[in-house]
């Protein structure tokens, strides 16, 4: 079993850099699709996503304007992300991409980064831990994502429809999304996903997917949020391929650094 983080190859600077990143592989319905929509790829599996839906969506792009990640508002002035996402792009080339549905348009804002908090415990997306919150050169105008109680495990429980959300690949190797996509999959019970991937850690992470796959997330959205209704459960992580039969996605659980992430999202109110 290969187990990794999903990453795909950008031209940075003139250097090729290996960059952590998944995608939410989805359909388009033609039948309803305007015309730019109907020829992007399709995977069974979701739909185009609004941010009138999902505002605290964002993605993470380099000076360049490649977006190689996927990210959350979690206060007007951070967001969070994967560690992988956080370390694979120096601070000073990161850009916080928000309010811009269509990539090919210049709707929203991009912001720059001014400090990044990486959880101590972090090294490998498959030992945990692989969470970090982006503070922002200036404010975010978009709502924020609920955060999960810690003491209300009902978001968690199996079989729960979450949505996960995402502008990378459509499929395995595929091309990315120029729009917003968004997939809706099941969380799985800790005691099967440790019999899927024998790396899973339920203190930190979180599984959703389908046992016979199809829908999943894929290169190009790794720190991309996973939500039950307009709460943050998990953020793209890890996985074997994308949409792999018993192989579903691993997600950090948001749930076990709700004080991290407010202490660092919202660092006046908590002292």
């Amino acid at each position: 079993m290969s187990v990794k983080s999903r990453r795909s190859l950008l031209l940075v600077s003139g250097a090729l850099l290996a960059v952590a990143a998944v995608a939410v592989p989805v359909v388009v319905n033609t039948a309803s699709a305007d015309p730019a929509s109907a020829n992007q790829p399709r995977i069974v599996g979701g739909n185009k996503a609004s941010l009138d839906d999902h505002p605290y969506a964002v993605y993470l792009a380099d000076t360049g304007g490649n977006q190689y990640c996927g990210a959350v508002i979690v206060s007007s002035t951070a967001v969070a992300t994967a560690a992988h996402c956080a370390k694979a792009v120096a601070k000073q080339d990161v850009r916080v991409v928000a309010g811009r549905e269509d990539k090919r348009t210049n709707d929203g804002q991009v912001l720059s980064v001014s400090k990044i908090w990486i959880s101590k415990g972090y090294n490998d997306p498959t030992q945990g831990n692989d969470i970090a919150v982006l503070t922002v050169r200036g404010q975010l105008d978009y709502r924020p994502a609920k955060l999960p109680d810690s003491g209300d495990p009902s978001v968690y429980r199996e079989g729960t429809q979450a949505t996960v959300l995402g502008w990378g690949r459509v499929a395995d190797g595929g091309d990315r999304s120029d729009y917003l996509r968004s997939a809706q999959v099941p969380v799985i019970g800790d005691k099967d996903c440790n019999s899927d991937y024998d790396v899973y850690d339920p203190k930190t992470m979180v599984c959703a997917g389908y046992a016979d796959g199809g829908v999943d997330a894929c290169q190009g959205d790794s720190g991309g949020p996973l939500v039950v209704g307009d709460t943050l459960i998990g953020l793209v992580s890890f996985g074997d391929g994308c949409g792999k039969a018993g192989k579903p996605g691993v997600y950090t659980r948001v749930s076990a650094y709700v004080d991290d992430i407010q202490q660092q999202a919202n660092p006046r109110l908590l002292g």
